[in-house]
């Protein structure tokens, strides 16, 4: 049932697909509410099911650092401050954003870096897949990964992002359906929450895996990472860098019908965002104590197998068939996110300027078609080399820390600093990129050590980051910045972007404040913090 409503989402989409605009952006024209729910169904792919369980089993509840002073502080200020930016300049992708504010050189050397990071997390997401398939249904990994990518090529296809966001509205429930009643199921079985604890006391965590910041002030914790690694590096740098720059995220504001829905997307996200650990950290500390041998570096006992495991060992069959459902929908959604982007950027970014200039807009249309499949066979391809990693998380990181921390420091300093020129923004952006490899290749051949890989992807980020800046500056000194013309809707203080312009009468409602909202994501975001100190 489930794959013949995703098909006929595709098939349905098709019809209103003309132009290249409708494939890519879904002509500006959905709502708030459909594209803030496909913005956080996107990042509900096999990284963070997956992943985040993973995360739960292997560090404890401070894995919630991803979600509580990460990701909706980021989500926040996408809406509130960088959105402006994208949707009144009307850009295609960021990598477009790089073009108008610096130049074809920083431009192309973002949209090539994405490309490839995208081609390698939908690699990512099709592996985890076959991983759940073979854990519960026997299928060997090579077919698992087919049938899954067939399916995301079929509706991507046919109907360009709208395919994709419709479906993953549909696919946000369908998540949640699979994953509560693991949650459920498994508190029942150890006791509560009261139980549960009591058991993770007992376990190789011990009571520091049911706390977040006690010990961050040395790395003599769970996560291997001190409090300046946390915040500076995961808090800002990754996780900024991430939901800031990401465009299979950003993507999903774009195809907004105005301004005020762009900038309401990433908040309305926020909000089901906050409580995600619930259903992904939660279920990865059950594991940790219902599963014996968990952490095994190879075979079905790795972390990453932590939520197919329960939902085998836990559910009826009845109920399983739902979870299964659930996680095959969170795996699609995320690898589509990731082909949408993709396609976009290599025919926008790519194909268009420096390739064939100047065709028809049925030529991108078809290009964009042709390309989706490329992406896909190559997502194949790279899914195997996310096996080589016991958990999927720390490979994500270590993927973020080298394309999308560099990127932030690049977007920040360009955004807010008028005086930054052009090749200053291509310079820093290879800097920081180069820095962030070298510091991931000096710590896998042992020259440099760190509590934990995900502390090296925290340091590592940090790093990047940091390169950027000083280069930039560098550079900076040295060179011509472009005049206060050509800059306009894309700095911050050359002239005042219109933000209320296309306002319909409905979004002038005190309570679709895009900071009213945002205000209220991070008061709660920092009250969840409370009973886990």
């Amino acid at each position: 049932m489930y794959f013949v409503t995703v098909l006929g989402v595709g098939f349905a989409v098709r019809r209103a697909i003309s132009t290249s605009a409708d494939f890519f952006l879904s002509g500006r024209a959905l709502p708030a509410w459909v594209t803030g729910l496909a913005f956080v169904s996107a990042n509900l792919g096999a990284i963070e099911i997956l992943g985040m369980a993973a995360n739960g089993a292997q560090y404890g509840m401070m894995t919630v650092h991803y979600y509580w002073i990460g990701a909706v502080p980021a989500m926040v200020f996408l809406g509130i401050v960088m959105m402006p930016f994208y949707y009144g300049s009307k850009v295609h992708s960021v990598p477009e954003y790089l073009r108008r504010r610096f130049n074809a050189p920083a431009h192309l050397l973002n949209a090539i870096s994405f490309a490839v990071a995208q081609v390698l997390i939908a690699g990512v997401n099709l592996y985890a897949l076959a991983l759940v398939m073979r854990a519960l249904v026997g299928w060997p990994l090579w077919l698992s990964i087919i049938v899954a990518a067939a399916f995301v090529l079929i509706y991507i296809t046919l109907g360009g992002l709208s395919s994709a966001i419709y479906n993953e509205v549909l696919q946000f429930f369908v998540i949640l359906a699979g994953l509560i009643p693991v949650t459920v199921v498994g508190l029942t079985k150890v006791g509560g929450m009261s139980g549960l604890f009591d058991k993770v006391r007992h376990s190789p965590l011990g009571d520091a895996g049911l706390h977040t910041w006690v010990g961050t002030g040395t790395s003599h914790n769970p996560l291997g990472a001190s409090w300046i690694g946390i915040v500076f590096g995961l808090g800002f740098v990754l996780s900024f860098g991430y939901w800031t720059t990401n465009f299979a995220e950003v993507q999903r504001a774009l195809s907004a019908r105005n301004m005020t829905a762009a900038r309401l997307t990433p908040i309305i996200g926020a909000y089901p965002k906050l409580i995600i650990p619930a259903v992904t950290v939660i279920p990865g500390l059950i594991a940790l104590v219902t599963v014996k041998g968990l952490g095994s570096k190879a075979g079905d006992l790795q972390y990453n197998n932590a939520i197919p495991l329960l939902m085998r060992d836990l559910l009826p069959n009845g109920v399983l068939g739902i979870a299964v459902t659930g996680l095959m929908a969170s795996f699609m959604a995320g690898m589509a996110a990731n082909v949408s982007g993709f396609n976009t950027v290599f025919t926008y970014d790519i194909w268009q300027p420096y390739i064939r200039k100047n065709r028809s807009d049925a030529h991108y249309l078809k290009t964009g078609r042709i390309v989706t499949v490329v992406g896909v066979i190559i997502g194949i391809g790279t899914a195997f080399i996310a096996a080589g990693f016991s958990n999927i998380m720390n490979y994500i990181q270590a993927l973020f820390a080298v394309f999308n921390a560099p990127l932030f420091a690049t977007f920040i300093l360009g955004m807010f600093w008028r005086r930054m020129t052009a090749w200053a923004g291509f310079w820093g952006l290879l800097a920081g990129t180069l820095a962030a490899v070298t510091n991931y290749v000096l710590y896998r051949s042992g020259v440099v050590h760190y509590g934990s890989d995900l502390d090296q992807s925290f340091w590592g980020a940090g790093i990047a980051f940091v390169t950027v800046m000083v280069v930039s500056v560098i550079v900076t000194l040295f060179t011509t910045p472009k005049p206060a013309s050509e800059l306009s809707g894309l700095v911050y203080g050359v002239d005042k972007i219109d933000v209320t312009g296309d306002m319909d009468a409905a979004d002038r409602a005190w309570y679709r404040n895009p900071i009213v909202l945002g205000a209220v994501a991070l008061v709660l975001a920092a009250a969840l913090y409370l009973p886990f100190l």
